[in-house]
C-alpha cells in the first residue's frame, strides 16, 4: 500500500491540503539555467527517473537554440524534511527580453518567483527586469546564484551583486548547480518554508484565468488554466466571461510533466481542461472561466493585452498555400498571444499578412514555427515599426507598413515610437556602446556604476533602429558581454523619409523602407548593392535603383546574360556580324518589357542588416 501510494505522489495523483500548495516560477536572464535547474528539480521530486536536457521546453527550436520561447507548467510533489508531502506548481519562463510578455503572465500565477543569476556572469539587464516584475506583482522572491559548479568559478561575486542590486541579504541568498544538483534540496526546502500557499477559496463561484492555450486537432483548445476560486470537473458547464459562450468540461489534468487527467482542479491548483472548444478566438489568454449555473459576479483583473512592436508581412511562395498559412496563423496566435495579424496585398509578393510581433527575435521564432511545424515556404518582408504621421489637413494616421506611405507632399509631420534603453557591460566597453548607440540616433541620458566593473547605460533609442541590428552591433563592440533590456516610451517627431527601391523603373512596394533624412542616400545605395549581389542575371539588363519622392539617389545595373552569336563567324562581311548583334539586342528589348523578374528571399534579407559591413 504504501508502495502505490508513493508511485500515485510521483504521478502527481495525491491531493494535498491547500495550505502545502505552493506556485512558483523560475525567472532569469537569458542562458542562466532556469531549464536545467527545472529539470534537477523533475529529478528530486521523483516526476521522472532521470532528466534528460531541457524537459520543459518541448519545441525543437527550444531545444536547438538553448533558449526557452514559451512558459512551461508542470506539478512536483516534494516530501519535506517536516515530513509533510508539498505540492509545488512550477512554471518555468523565457529569460529574452522579447518574451517579457510571457514572464509577466506566468507571474500572475505564482506566489513566488525563484531569481536566478548566473554565478560567472552576475546580474544581468533583464534580470533586474524580472525582478521588478515580480516586484510588482507582489510574489515572494527567493535569490538563487546558479552554476556554481563551473571551473575556477567564485559565486562571492555574485552574491555581492545581488546584494547591492536588489537589497537580498548574502544568508538568504541560495547557491545551486543546475548540472549537478547542488544545493536543489536546500531551494526546495526555502520554497516550502518562504513562498506563501494560495488563500483562495474553494466553495466559491468558480474563477479560472487562462495563461496560455494550445489546438489539438482531436480535442480542439487545450487551455492552460490557473484556479483562483471554486473548482472545475468533467461534466462541469462553463462560460467564457469576456465572449459568454458555453462549453462542457470533458477533461481536466495537471503536467507532470506530461499530461496527466485529475477529478478536479481547485483553487490554487495550475493544470488544463479541454470542452470541445474548436474556435480560435473562444480562448483567449487572459480570459476569466467560471460557471455556467453559478458564475461569479466580475471577472479577473486578467493580462494587459501586448502591443507588437515590430512588423513585417509573411507571404507564401505559393499562392495555392495562402488558405494554409491564414490556418497556421490562426493556431500560432492561440498558443501565442502576442502574435497579430490581418491581411494584406503586395504588388510583388501577392496576397498575405500583415503581422506584428514584439522584437525581431519573436519574428524569427514566428516564422521559423511556420516553416516546420505547419510545412509552409514564406517570403518575409523587412521589419518595420508603428508611425504616427500628421496629415496636412490635420488628421492623423498610424501607419506600419512602408508602401502604405502617403505621398510627401500630404504629410505635416512623421512622429516614430522610441525606447528606453538599458546596456550593461563591463567598464572597458563603456565607449564602444556609446559609439553604436550614437551611431544609431540614440540619445545619452545617465550611466550609473552598478556594481564592481559593470556599467548601466541609459540611452533613448528609436526603436526602428534596435529592430534593424543594434542588439547584434552591441554583441559584436563588447564580444557578447552587453546585455540590453528595454521598454516603449512613446513617439517623438524626426525628419524621416521612405526610400522605394525601383526595378527597371517599376516600384517593388515589398522593398521598401523608412529611415532618418541623414541615413537615406546611404542605406539607399547600400540595398541597391546588396540587391545586385542577391538578383540572379536574366536574359536582359535589369537596372536597380533607390529613389526619394522623385529623385533617384542610387542605381546600379545587373549585365545581362549574352549569348556569343557571332561564334560561327569567322571572317567575311562584317554587316553580318552586325545585324546578328542587333538581332540580339532588339530581341532583349522585347524581353525586358514582358519578363518578370523573380526577386528571391535573400533581396529581403539583404535589407536586414543594413549596419552590416561588406
Amino acid at each position: 500500500m504504501a508502495t502505490e501510494s508513493k508511485t500515485n505522489a510521483q504521478n502527481g495523483i495525491v491531493r494535498v491540503p491547500q495550505q502545502n500548495v505552493r506556485n512558483f516560477c523560475i525567472v532569469a536572464h537569458i542562458d542562466h539555467g532556469k531549464s536545467t535547474l527545472a529539470d534537477r528539480l523533475l529529478e528530486v521530486c521523483g516526476n521522472v527517473e532521470e532528466a534528460g536536457e531541457q524537459m520543459l521546453d518541448s519545441m525543437d527550436l527550444e531545444r536547438e537554440r538553448g533558449i526557452t520561447i514559451k512558459s512551461s507548467a508542470v506539478r512536483l510533489l516534494y516530501e519535506a524534511d517536516d515530513g509533510e508531502t508539498y505540492q509545488l506548481n512550477l512554471i518555468d519562463t523565457p529569460g529574452h527580453v522579447d518574451f517579457a510578455y510571457e514572464v509577466s503572465r506566468s507571474l500572475q500565477a505564482c506566489e513566488g518567483a525563484v531569481v536566478l543569476v548566473d554565478a560567472s556572469q552576475g546580474v544581468e539587464a533583464q534580470t533586474v527586469a524580472n525582478v521588478y516584475l515580480a516586484v510588482e506583482a507582489g510574489l515572494e522572491i527567493i535569490p538563487v546564484v546558479n552554476k556554481i559548479d563551473l571551473p575556477d568559478i567564485e559565486p562571492d561575486m555574485a552574491l555581492q551583486e545581488m546584494e547591492d542590486a536588489f537589497g537580498f541579504h548574502v544568508d538568504e541568498i541560495l547557491e545551486t548547480s543546475g548540472k549537478t544538483g547542488a544545493g536543489v534540496h536546500e531551494l526546495l526546502e526555502a520554497i516550502v518554508r518562504r513562498v506563501p500557499p494560495p488563500d483562495e477559496d474553494a466553495e466559491a463561484p468558480l474563477r479560472a484565468m487562462i495563461f496560455d492555450s494550445e489546438f489539438d486537432v482531436h480535442q480542439g483548445v487545450i487551455a492552460y488554466v490557473r484556479v483562483f476560486e471554486g473548482r472545475i470537473r468533467p461534466g462541469d458547464e462553463i462560460r467564457m466571461m469576456a465572449s459568454g459562450k458555453h462549453f462542457e468540461v470533458s477533461r481536466t489534468g495537471v503536467f507532470s510533466p506530461a499530461m496527466l487527467d485529475v477529478e478536479e482542479l481547485r483553487a490554487g491548483d495550475v493544470g488544463y481542461l479541454t470542452a470541445g472548444i474548436k474556435g480560435v478566438k473562444d480562448s483567449r489568454v487572459g480570459d476569466t472561466i467560471t460557471s455556467a449555473a453559478h458564475p461569479a459576479d466580475e471577472p479577473l483583473p486578467g493580462y494587459r493585452e501586448a502591443q507588437p512592436m515590430v512588423f513585417c508581412g509573411l507571404y507564401p511562395t505559393e499562392n495555392a498555400d495562402y488558405e494554409s498559412l491564414k490556418d497556421a496563423l490562426d493556431r500560432l496566435s492561440l498558443n501565442d498571444a502576442a502574435l497579430k495579424y490581418e491581411r494584406e496585398t503586395s504588388a510583388a509578393l501577392g496576397f498575405g499578412f500583415r503581422c506584428g510581433f514584439l522584437g525581431l527575435l519573436h519574428m524569427e521564432i514566428v516564422q521559423e514555427r511556420l516553416e516546420r511545424e505547419y510545412d509552409l515556404d514564406l517570403v518575409a518582408t523587412a521589419p518595420s515599426v508603428i508611425y504616427r504621421i500628421l496629415l496636412t489637413d490635420g488628421k492623423v494616421i498610424e501607419v506600419d507598413n512602408p508602401a502604405a506611405f502617403p505621398e510627401r507632399e500630404l504629410i505635416e509631420m512623421i512622429e516614430e515610437p522610441i525606447v528606453n534603453a538599458t546596456v550593461m557591460c563591463p567598464q572597458k566597453y563603456v565607449g564602444q556602446v556609446m559609439k553604436v548607440s550614437d551611431d544609431r540616433r540614440g540619445v545619452y541620458r545617465k550611466q550609473e556604476y552598478v556594481w564592481g566593473d559593470r556599467v548601466a547605460l541609459h540611452y533613448t533609442l528609436p526603436l526602428a533602429e534596435i529592430v534593424v541590428d543594434y542588439f547584434d552591433a552591441l554583441k559584436s563592440a563588447t564580444r557578447g558581454y552587453a546585455t540590453l533590456d528595454y521598454e516603449h516610451a512613446g513617439y517623438q517627431p524626426e525628419n524621416l523619409v521612405k526610400v522605394e527601391m525601383l526595378i527597371n523603373g517599376d516600384p517593388v512596394d515589398a522593398l521598401a523602407i523608412i529611415c532618418h533624412s541623414a541615413f537615406a542616400e546611404s542605406r539607399g545605395r547600400t540595398i541597391a548593392r546588396r540587391l545586385k549581389q542577391a538578383i540572379p542575371r536574366q536574359m536582359f539588363e535589369v537596372r536597380i535603383q533607390a529613389s526619394i519622392g522623385s529623385r533617384i539617389v542610387a542605381s546600379t545595373r545587373i549585365a545581362p546574360l549574352r549569348k556569343n552569336v557571332t561564334e560561327k563567324c569567322y571572317g567575311g562581311d562584317v554587316t553580318r556580324k552586325r545585324k546578328l548583334l542587333e538581332r540580339q539586342r532588339e530581341g532583349k528589348r522585347r524581353m525586358k518589357q514582358v519578363g518578370n523578374i523573380d526577386v528571391p528571399q535573400e533581396a529581403f534579407l539583404a535589407i536586414l542588416r543594413l549596419g552590416d559591413e561588406d
